[in-house]
């Protein structure tokens, strides 16, 4: 960074935090997790972080949050933390703080990753300067876009998991049901993510009249499971088709003919081999638009922690 300044950067999750050190000449440390359940709050986590960073003392920090950020409180969505930004600058000592959405540092990576970071779903070819979508099932949905502004990448703010999700058949109809009863408002994110997972599988069993096993999502998704349980392997399959759905919701709602990345800490673990089958087919299904969508690449980004390397690309402008 033209600065000559160390910076933090941290990615900060419902389940995990991960943090990492921009040195002055751009290069960025091995990312180091910490469980966020460990700390008291946001700042109890990056302190123990620098203690064992040799009690680094970075000037500039970066960091993306699982929450809406809007002024200077922020709450994370699923998890307790709540944090002033200006009263954790001041206390991490730090000139400058940028805190972003979680995937709008995300959106801001996709153009600094390289070929091994990706695995392409389908088919399709990328129109150069067209808008990106990114969309990722983790502790929660992170939906966002990223378009190009008078020569400078623009990640677009919103909640997009929290849309109202829809059915594309009987069968999603019946699961939906069951998920209205209990949560009144059913979001995409009810669905498409850990937690939702969870509630998919649940809303299965109780449709077959089974009471449900009390499974997370890393069992759901378990390849060995999918032979011993019809219903878990169900459950993937209509999670990755429902993905599927929103995906090609968000590509046409965008424009997205850049394409659509598909992050979150699920996905990757199931592995395009899993996913794509059901993504693709469902992200095409759109009527008169399968045409349009068809052409429309799709990609899972398989390189842990890409918010880390969108925080550093904006970090990097910021000292520009």
């Amino acid at each position: 960074m033209r600065s000559g300044k160390l910076g933090l950067l941290g990615d900060v999750g419902a389940t995990n935090a991960r943090f990492a050190l921009l040195g002055p000449d751009g290069g960025m440390t091995v990312p180091k997790t910490c469980a966020v359940a460990d700390f008291a709050s946001l700042a109890e986590a990056i302190e123990a972080y620098l203690v064992k960073e040799g009690g680094a003392r970075p000037r500039l920090g970066a960091l993306a949050v699982a929450a809406p950020i809007v002024g200077d409180a922020v709450s994370m969505t699923n998890h307790p933390w709540s944090f002033s930004i200006a009263a954790l600058r001041a206390r991490l000592g730090l000139e400058r703080l940028i805190i972003l959405n979680d995937f709008n540092a995300n959106a801001l990576a996709i153009p600094h990753l390289e070929a091994a970071d990706v695995a392409k779903i389908g088919a399709g070819a990328p129109v150069a300067g067209a808008p990106i979508g990114v969309i990722g099932p983790g502790s929660g949905l992170g939906v966002s876009g990223l378009i190009g502004i008078e020569g400078r990448e623009v990640a677009l703010e919103g909640e997009g998991g929290h849309v109202t999700l829809a059915p594309a058949n009987a069968r999603e109809s019946a699961v939906l049901e069951r998920l209205r009863a209990r949560f009144g408002h059913v979001s995409a994110e009810r669905a498409l993510s850990g937690p939702g997972l969870v509630n998919l599988y649940g809303a299965l069993c109780e449709l077959a009249g089974k009471s449900a096993p009390s499974l997370t999502a890393r069992e759901i998704t378990d390849p060995s499971r999918a032979t011993q349980d019809p219903l878990a392997h169900e459950a993937v399959t209509m999670f990755c088709a429902m993905l599927g759905t929103l995906a090609g919701d968000l590509a046409l709602t965008l424009g997205a003919r850049g394409g659509v990345y598909i992050a979150g800490g699920i996905a990757p673990k199931l592995g395009p081999a899993r996913i794509g089958p059901p993504f693709r087919e469902r992200f095409e299904d759109k009527g008169r638009f399968r045409g349009y969508l068809a052409s429309t690449p799709t990609y899972l980004i398989l390189r842990p922690t890409p918010a880390l390397l969108g925080l550093a690309a904006r970090l990097k402008r910021e000292g520009e």
